[in-house]
């Protein structure tokens, strides 16, 4: 199948070619075969144009995840427009903030949230404020109901602004991440090729909307192959588990590993129809890649992406899927390892630097920021990740942490994911966070946060003479710190900006 290099032909190519393929699903029996799609989608974008939203013009989306949800999307890709996703779970402020930052023409919303945020969207001079609810209903959809289905695609510049995502904020207010049509094309190219995507795929779909992982790796991959979507309305592990003989594919983050292995139904006849299980947002435990294989017959594979370079790398589909390793660089993406004196690639491989990306795939910089966009890349023009990793031999990237999570401790670099993987190999630790907090004598104590399985009792001395003698003495936690559970992101990631704020003192002088 050629590739479509504007994500608007993904639609009309598929709808031209397998008018009667199935798109998406719903467990409740709700079904939009590509020719529907681009009927409804059409609606949607019909619908946007009655309200003045035209190519380039923001579209501001904070809804559950539905069906609907799914089709606004495609609606703003067909007609040049800037999809703006917002999470449900932000608060008042930050939603205040991304639509007073994102200006955009239109903001939609839940139908239970409208008393609160039109007000918020008048002060920030937002023209239009509709509803869409994930049970059909909202005043949105009612005027799409009514809206010409006859809408033809338009083909906008490869450089031209398809959405804006808001990263995370940790380090201080978000920043919106401007994703080119170009971005999405290449990018969902790239993951059709490496993961083996045909119009036979079903992809099982429990991912949030409003991040990279479920948008844009997740429907984008599926619309530039033609293939489907069981849609569900977020990741239960039973759920999960009864709809993987529907599926071939399934994306998910650790945690849902983890709680799929927790299920006593999940085994190879359980998984038999299933052809490639991907995990991504966070660091995959050697020991959940062990387990599931085990029980499964299936390796997990592992990919390495951002909010600002979509996915650029991914354990091969054939070929060795190595635990703790994020694989190869994608087609047509470059990576390379700088080191701190230089700033040049490092010729030693397996030396740790900050990783850098070139390709396709990389933004167009920060909504509104240039000078933070000015100091995101390097003079040559790579994007600097602002992770630490290695590459090997044989070209496969390994990540062991943030460079703000880098430890120094008496003058030494401690690089988290190290002592992590230590801990993490204790029996009874069931996962380990380390970071740093200020020392009075080593400028940073190396500390760890520890959970234990069900059923350990350790104690920290007991955790310390079990790593002891695998690990310089300086890189040894100063205290471990036994906790029910790690602070983690929508997407499983763990904060250690909370950590680090909840532990500020507690090397500090009485």
């Amino acid at each position: 199948m050629p590739a479509v290099t504007d994500p608007a032909g993904w639609v009309d190519r598929a709808a031209r070619t397998h008018p009667r393929q199935l798109f998406l699903k719903t467990p409740s029996g709700r079904q939009y075969s590509y020719e529907s799609l681009r009927e409804e989608s059409g609606r949607f974008a019909s619908a946007l144009i009655e309200r003045g939203v035209v190519p380039g013009e923001r579209v501001a989306v904070q809804v559950e995840k539905c069906a609907e949800a799914v089709l606004l999307y495609v609606a703003c890709l067909r007609m040049g427009a800037v999809f703006v996703p917002i999470n449900v779970a932000n608060t008042l402020n930050e939603v205040d903030y991304f639509l007073r930052d994102s200006r955009p023409r239109i903001a939609i919303i839940r139908p239970a949230d409208r008393t609160v945020l039109e007000p918020l969207a008048e002060r920030a001079g937002i023209p239009h404020v509709e509803t869409l609810g994930a049970d059909g209903e909202g005043s949105f959809l009612e005027s799409a109901a009514q809206a010409t289905a006859n809408f033809e695609s338009l083909q906008s510049s490869a450089n031209s602004l398809a959405a804006i995502v808001y990263t995370s904020g940790t380090t201080g207010r978000s920043k919106g991440t401007m994703l080119t049509r170009a971005n999405l094309a290449s990018n969902a190219a790239a993951l059709v090729e490496t993961w083996r995507f045909t119009d036979r795929d079903v992809l099982l779909h429990t991912l949030p909307l409003f991040h990279i992982h479920g948008l844009f790796t997740a429907i984008n991959t599926v619309l530039a192959s033609a293939s489907s979507l069981l849609l569900l309305p977020k990741f239960e592990a039973a759920s999960a588990l009864r709809h993987l003989p529907e599926a071939t594919v399934f994306m998910g983050v650790p945690t849902y590993y983890t709680r799929l292995l927790q299920q006593v139904g999940l085994n190879r006849d359980s998984t038999a129809h299933m052809r490639l299980f991907v995990s991504g947002s966070a660091p995959l435990l050697p020991e959940t890649h062990r387990e599931f294989l085990q029980r499964t017959g299936h390796t997990i594979l592992e990919r390495y992406g951002m909010t600002e370079t979509l996915i650029n790398t991914s354990n091969p589909y054939e070929g060795p899927r190595v635990p703790g390793s994020v694989g190869r660089a994608l087609p047509g993406i470059a990576i390379r390892v700088a080191v701190a004196e230089s700033g040049l690639a490092t010729p030693e491989a397996s030396e740790v630097g900050s990783l850098e990306i070139m390709g396709p795939n990389v933004f167009a910089g920060y909504w509104g920021d240039a000078e933070k966009t000015h100091g995101e890349f390097t003079a040559d023009g790579w994007f600097k990740t602002g992770d630490l990793g290695h590459i090997d031999r044989d070209g496969y990237v390994c990540i062991v942490g943030r460079a703000k999570d880098l430890v120094i401790s008496g003058g030494y670099n401690v690089y988290p994911k190290e002592v992590e993987s230590e801990l993490d190999a204790v029996p009874g630790v069931l996962e380990s966070a380390v970071f740093g907090v200020p020392h009075p004598d080593f400028g940073e104590g190396v500390t760890a946060a520890v959970v234990q399985k069900a059923g350990a009792a350790l104690s920290e001395a007991q955790i310390i003479n079990a790593i002891h003698t695998r690990l310089a003495r300086y890189k040894l936690p100063k205290r471990i710190l036994i906790v029910d559970e790690l602070p983690r992101n929508t997407m499983g990631k763990v904060q250690k900006n909370a950590l680090r704020a909840t532990y500020a003192s507690l090397y500090r002088a009485s």
